[in-house]
């Protein structure tokens, strides 16, 4: 039975991701790039249109735009991430509450790779984004965090509490 690896791709990211799988994963691992599209975006873009512009022709909607050029750039980013990862994977686009989409995702799998999605330049809390923080909270498996780029220095931290 091999190991099942899920690795959360984002823009800007996803190479660490994408390495840390390289780096960490057994060679036969099952391999998922995952990226998740939010709704809020396109929803807006829909919303905005109805309300200011008019119902009568939902052919002008920019939303509908919007959803596609956000599927072609997924499309991208996932391929992208295949040709890095170098190795036989699967890919999976889903759409919804990021968070809890990648939560979602993680149910059955031995490890989720994610990238911290906050202040890069300082470690501490901060470093995780709400969506981020979400997910190392509630993922249903091990977690992997990695720094999108080199860690930042250790006299980044916080100050400790005052009493």
């Amino acid at each position: 039975m091999s190991v099942i690896v899920t690795a959360w791709v984002t823009e800007g990211t996803w190479p660490a991701c994408v390495d840390a799988v390289r780096m960490h994963a057994p060679e036969d691992a099952d391999v998922l790039l995952l990226h998740v599209s939010g709704l809020d975006v396109p929803g807006l873009a829909h919303a905005a249109y109805a309300g200011l512009l008019g119902r009568g022709h939902p052919e002008h909607d920019p939303g509908a735009r919007l959803e596609d050029l956000e599927a072609e750039c997924a499309a991208r980013l996932l391929d992208a991430a295949a040709r890095r990862l170098g190795r036989p994977c699967r890919r999976e686009e889903r759409e919804g509450r990021v968070e809890r989409e990648v939560v979602a995702a993680a149910a059955g799998t031995d490890l989720l790779v994610m990238a911290r999605d906050g202040d890069p330049a300082r470690l501490g809390p901060r470093s995780l984004g709400p969506a981020g923080r979400f997910v190392v909270d509630h993922a249903p498996c091990p977690v992997l965090l990695v720094w999108p780029e080199a860690a930042p220095d250790v006299t980044t931290l916080p100050p400790p509490p005052p009493h």
